[in-house]
Order: C-alpha cells, then structure tokens, then sequence
C-alpha cells in the first residue's frame, strides 16, 4: 500500500528526506511524528444512485452502463483538462438485488439489481474508471435485509437452518428502537427487530452463520469483482449487547469489535481496500470506531450541517467552531467530510436557492480537510426535499422537455420543477456557474498538496463572515480566506498566534482575484493581526494563497 508522510504538529518542521507517490501523485516529504497518508485521504469523492444518474437503453433507470458512459464527465483520465469535474472516487448506493427503488433492502446479497444491469457491466465500469484514476466503492448493507429475502422468509417459517438468522423474540419485549420508535412486529406467533422499518428485519449477528455469511459477501466483491471497498451503512446497529439488564441497541463495544474482525478480513482480501463507515452520531463516538480500526473512516454529519449552516447565515462561528472540535478529535484522515447526501434535503434547496452560498458551501467542503463527497448534481445547483423520491431525481444533463437528457425513454422518477434553470449543458461553459466553481476547486485540491492531504491550523478573524484558514504539508504552506456573506466586507484582520511559516518571501494567488499583502510571520510562524487585503472582500469571494 502507497505510504507517504506529512507533518502533524503546527511546530515541527523537521525535514528528514523525500519519498515518492506511485503513479501521477505528487512527492511528499518525510518528517517528524510519521502519518500515514493513504489513497483515499487524498480522493474527491461523487456520491452516485445509479439509478438517477444516466440511463443507456431506454427503460428510464439508470443504470450500470450509463456511468461507463458518462465517466468522461467525472474524470476523463486527463490530468491536463479541466472540463471534467476531476472527481477520483465514486460511491454507489446500493446495487445489490432489492425489494425497494433505494436498495436498502436487500434480497439478494450476490446480485446485481436487474435494472442496473450485471456483474460483468459492474466490471466494464471498474475496469473504465481505474483506467481514468477512479477508484469505486459500494454501499454495503449489512444491518438488516428486505422481508421478501429467502433467509427472512425461511426464517419466518420456522426453517431449521434460518429459525435465527434474524432476532426473534416469542414475546415482545417491549423497548423501543435506537430513535424511540417501534421496533418489534408480530409475525406468525413470534416477534421479530426491525428498528428501520417492518419490512427491513435485522439480522442476527450472534448468528456464527450470519457472521459468515456476511464476512464473505464482504469479500466477494472485494476479491472476485474488484470494488475498492465499501461504504458501510447503519454501522452503528449491527450487534446489539445488554448491560445490567438493559438493551443496547447502538455504539456496543462487541460491536465495534465485529466491525474491526471485518475490516481486517476485507484487507486480508485487499489491503487497499477502504471502508467509510456510516455513524451519524457525535464526533466522541465516531472517533472510537476509527481508532479502534473498525472502519477506516466516517461519515462527519456535524461538520456537515456547520458548512450548510455558515454558507447559509453568512458567518463563521459554526463552522470555525466546528472545525476547532474536530481538529483535536480526530487523527490524521480519520473523517470524510459532505454537505448532504441521499438521505437529507438537497444543498441548494436547504440554502434556499442561493447559488452563491451553494459556492461558499463548496469551497468550504473542497478546501478543508476531510476527504470530502460531491452529491451527484449538487455540482449544478439540483434541488429537492423530502419525501426521498424528491433528493433522489434524474441526473439533470441539459434542457429536454421531461427527460433532461437522462434517458430517451419515460423517467423512472419526474425530474424537479424547472430543471432547465441548473442542467451541465447550460453550466458547462459557463465561468460563473456553480458547475465551473466546483470543476476549478476539485481540480485545485488535486494539484495543491497542502490543500489534498495537508494538515490544518484554524486562522482567526475578527469579522463575522470571514472565515479562514492555513492548510499544510511540510513543503507548502496554503491560505484560505472565505467571505461568506452576500454583503463586502468592512476592515478586518487575521491573527495566527503559532503556526507552520517559514521564512516568507511573496503571496502568490492561486484561485481568486485578489491581490494580498504578505503576512509579517512572527516568531511562533504564525502572524497577528494580518491585513491582508487593502480593499473589501466582494460578498461571497473565495481566496486561495500560496505562501512561499
């Protein structure tokens, strides 16, 4: 597996030698206190239901093929272009055989969902993508079934070999589920856990068959198909534990630790393999699961909602305050970072259609740290509320009535009201679109160390909107300098009381328009009260700055 290291602490800057990345990355240099820098701490990630995304024949589903073909769009595998969107990694949600349009609900772990095509166009796809550089996960859903798979029918049954690859209690026990609602439903004089929904059963994991069973599903697709890995789903509720007579239902040590056996087994398979670990919880608790090796890296939902948040009130203060928690939580590459995914209302819609914060949004997500996940369409302004049905529509690729592109047949779900208003087709050429905002930073975070894979210090700002911060590697030294607001900005200053500088000698601009001062570093390598420019910040102004 590709090492490669980078510095920890703001003050140590001891350079001991230089090591190179395979492939087309860039060299790092070796330093004090090693971290190990992995494949996916540096990956832009596109987060894709493939049923919406493009569909090839006609049936209006998305489907497996329909990415192969449109991958150009993600990546064109030419580090010289920047019509692509530059992305290096794709999630798919679930596209195993399934009961329900989402795929959480499995009825067949070893299959393809017919819609989307079969194993060997899942092949095509992987084979296409890591020919451009992209490596492809998929969602892993290993907490509980559909109700219409055989094992849960034959377990329902009475069937000897399946009577408890699900909890089953003869009596209904009587507690809640993880969210205080119902969880146990009566079927054939036996009550079964289903804290989902009823028609999602929970497998049981006390099950040594179950444990097996799911330990090589979890390595066939890994070995035999050649995914990258998986995002794990509801990980939090896999093994249930008791305590003092007490249920707990989420967060179990013996939890945890099954996890950790199937980390480790899955990279017995591959140790490049991720997995990205879905535990929508508080940073304290998720932190356990990485340190514990139980997954690679989580999902960080409160960073999340203090991006969505700042973008949308213009200032700051959840975001740095945010970013001040989970900067001492977390090791290096532990988290993975997004504004919203599949299961919440969609970016722009939540900024009340603001395009211009949806690109604060966004330079925040691609300039921070955390290896960070695009929706699919969020790139071009797609709205949508709940029901899901509604944050889950067609991909919109230009302006034809009804389909947008996605299909020549009829649209499995009707695309959003006024699609035509945010379609790449009438983003793709044009430089102040949001399509553009995302394309530059993705392509500056792929060819800016400090900003792919360098560390943090937080830069404090005596003004409301502007947010701020340093992002660096032990060779370059990057700040960022946000205006949040939809107004300019009035004198402000920036204060770094220690930090990593070194020797200053110009600001050279790398995305923005701009022109700073040089900060005056003081002897800790940071600087105080730094002006640093000599004219208001434009309302919503992204500014990168190398410092050399």
């Amino acid at each position: 597996m590709r090492k490669r290291l980078l510095l920890v602490g703001l003050l140590l800057l001891v350079l001991v030698s230089v090591v190179s990345a395979q492939e087309t990355q860039v060299e790092e240099t070796v330093v004090a206190d090693d971290v190990s820098v992995e494949w996916w701490d540096e990956t832009v990630w596109y987060l894709l239901f493939v049923r919406s995304f493009y569909d090839s024949d006609g049936d209006g589903i998305g489907d497996l093929q329909g990415i192969t073909e449109k991958l150009d769009y993600l990546n064109d595998g030419d580090p010289t272009t920047t019509d692509d969107l530059g992305i290096t990694g794709i999630w798919l949600m679930p596209i195993t055989d399934a009961a329900s349009y989402h795929g959480y609900d499995t009825i067949d772990y070893r299959a393809i969902d017919p819609d989307y095509g079969t194993i060997e166009d899942l092949e095509v796809l992987l084979d296409a993508a890591h020919e451009r550089g992209i490596r492809v996960i998929m969602d892993l859903v290993m907490n509980h079934t559909s109700s219409q798979h055989p094992w849960f029918i034959q377990s329902a049954a009475g069937d000897a070999e399946y009577a408890d690859w699900y909890i089953w209690r003869d009596e209904n026990p009587g507690y809640l589920g993880p969210w205080g609602a119902n969880a146990w439903y009566a079927l054939n004089g036996r009550w079964y856990y289903a804290p989902f929904w009823s028609e999602m059963p929970d497998l049981n994991y006390d099950n040594p068959d179950v444990l097996a069973e799911m330990f090589d599903v979890a390595t066939m697709w890994v070995e035999d198909v050649g995914v990258d890995g998986y995002r794990l789903d509801a990980v939090r509720y896999l093994l249930e534990d008791e305590v003092d007579g007490r249920p707990v239902l989420a967060d179990a040590p013996i939890n945890r630790a099954l996890l950790t056996d199937l980390n480790e087994t899955i990279k017995e398979t591959n140790p490049e393999a991720v997995t990205i670990g879905e535990i929508w919880t508080s940073s304290n608790a998720v932190r356990r699961y990485v340190d514990e090796g139980s997954v690679d890296m989580a999902f960080e939902f409160d960073l999340a909602d203090a991006i969505v948040s700042s973008a949308s009130a213009g200032n700051q203060r959840n975001i740095y305050n945010r970013m001040r928690s989970i900067l001492p939580t977390y090791e290096y590459g532990q988290w993975a970072s997004f504004t919203t995914n599949h299961d919440q209302a969609r970016l722009l819609s939540q900024l009340n259609g603001n395009i211009e914060a949806n690109k604060m949004a966004a330079s925040m997500l691609l300039l921070g740290q955390g290896s960070p996940f695009i929706y699919y369409g969020e790139e071009i302004g797609m709205q949508g509320n709940k029901p899901d049905e509604l944050i889950r529509t067609p991909m919109q690729w230009d302006e034809t009535a009804e389909t947008g592109g996605f299909t020549q047949g009829t649209p499995w779900e009707p695309l959003t009201a006024g699609f035509e208003q945010a379609t790449v087709a009438g983003e793709t050429d044009d430089p102040a679109s949001l399509l553009s905002h995302y394309r530059a930073l993705v392509h500056l975070r792929n060819e800016t160390p400090a900003l792919s894979i360098g560390q943090t210090a937080l830069v404090e700002s005596n003004y409301r909107s502007v947010y701020s911060f340093v992002r660096y590697t032990a060779d370059e030294t990057v700040l960022v300098i946000l205006n949040l607001d939809n107004e300019e900005t009035r004198d402000f200053s920036l204060t770094l009381e220690e930090g990593p500088l070194s020797e200053l000698t110009s600001a050279e601009v790398l995305f923005g328009d701009m022109e700073p001062a040089l900060p005056e570093m003081n002897e800790a390598g940071g600087f105080s009260e730094y002006v640093p420019f000599d004219e208001p910040m434009p309302p919503y102004t992204t500014v990168v700055i190398r410092l050399n």
